[in-house]
């Protein structure tokens, strides 16, 4: 399916246009209310996406809600909407059930005899719970009872909480969620989106924008510079989009290995570019290309950077598969499912 024909995502790319402009992205980063956008979002039904139809979701499949998780990235969302997604249909698959809040994830933690220390939990300080996985235990654990410190992008905060209430929470049952998996693949779908938003912004100011006479879209430098962008970003969100190939309890590892590397890799060349293009202009707190380029950086090292998911890669190669190396690639790079 094609960005055209996606339905789902055309339908919340409306809905985002309306209540998440860079206005309302300013504002909860600064500190303000987060819940009428929340309840705009949580209102449309679109953080059910992955439930069941029989639970009031679209039954949709983790191919079928890239869309939805680029768009979180392209329009910089200050509430975790593609973290909260990914939750519900965990839960939904594990037969728990699931608070009406935003939810977040994190994929590891710091036990230091008397806390669980989670550090940089993506938009922390407007999420109600955290599904958290340590060790050899998964379980859903309130902000409310977190102590919290800020940490990284404005919603980000580090989050500990006492070993007792970690040890109390409610074993996940059967086999543990792959977070570490889906968190790959979901930053590497917002990073998707927003080098593409990213993207779109310098060209439109490269054709905007006059010096000597003419717009600076005519100089080849210019030129050059955002050839070199869209084939970082088409090629990033082509990766992304094989990453989120599977079901949400089970994305395949490589394929997310793959799709992180290849996003987190393009995304400072992106925002390096970007602000090339942008000149002085881009780099202040005024000017709207930084709420996208800040968040590159920052989801570029969530969930591990190019650098762990190419050794992910590697050892695959090198310890796991039999035959050519490009029969592997070729088997990661086809659109089809694996188990087809």
């Amino acid at each position: 399916m094609n960005d055209e024909q996606d339905l789902f995502a055309a339908s919340l790319r409306t809905l985002l246009q309306a209540h998440a402009d860079p206005a309302v992205v300013r504002a909860v980063e600064a500190g303000g209310p987060a819940q009428a956008l929340w309840q705009a979002l949580h209102d449309s039904g679109f953080a059910d996406a992955l439930l069941p139809e029989a639970q009031g979701g679209a039954g949709l499949g983790l191919g079928e809600a890239f869309g939805l998780l680029a768009l979180c990235g392209e329009f910089a969302l200050p509430v975790p909407l593609g973290e909260t997604l990914l939750a519900r249909g965990l839960l939904a698959q594990a037969g728990l059930a699931w608070p009406e809040g935003p939810l977040t994830l994190a994929a590891q933690a710091l036990d230091d005899g008397e806390r669980l220390v989670c550090t940089g939990v993506p938009c922390a300080r407007v999420a109600s719970h955290v599904l958290l996985r340590h060790l050899d235990r998964c379980a859903l654990l309130p902000v409310a009872e977190a102590r919290v410190e800020a940490a990284g992008l404005a919603q980000e905060a580090t989050l500990s909480w006492p070993l007792a209430t970690w040890q109390a929470a409610p074993a996940w049952p059967g086999a543990l969620p792959p977070l570490r998996e889906l968190q790959a693949v979901l930053y590497a779908a917002q990073m998707a989106g927003a080098m593409r938003a990213v993207f779109e912004r310098s060209l439109q100011h490269a054709n905007e924008r006059q010096q000597f006479g003419r717009p600076i879209g005519k100089f080849q430098a210019i030129q050059h510079q955002l050839s070199v962008m869209a084939e970082l970003v088409f090629a990033s969100r082509m990766a992304a989009r094989l990453g989120c190939q599977g079901p949400v309890q089970a994305p395949d590892p490589l394929r997310a290995a793959l799709a992180k590397a290849r996003c987190s890799e393009a995304a400072p060349e992106v925002a390096a570019l970007a602000h090339a293009i942008h000149g002085a202009i881009g780099f202040t707190a005024e000017f709207d290309l930084q709420l996208y380029t800040r968040r590159l950086h920052a989801w570029r090292q969530a969930g591990g950077s190019e650098s762990h998911w190419q050794g992910v890669l590697g050892e695959a190669l090198v310890n796991g598969h039999e035959g050519l190396t490009l029969d592997l690639l070729r088997q990661l790079t086809d659109a089809s499912p694996l188990n087809a």
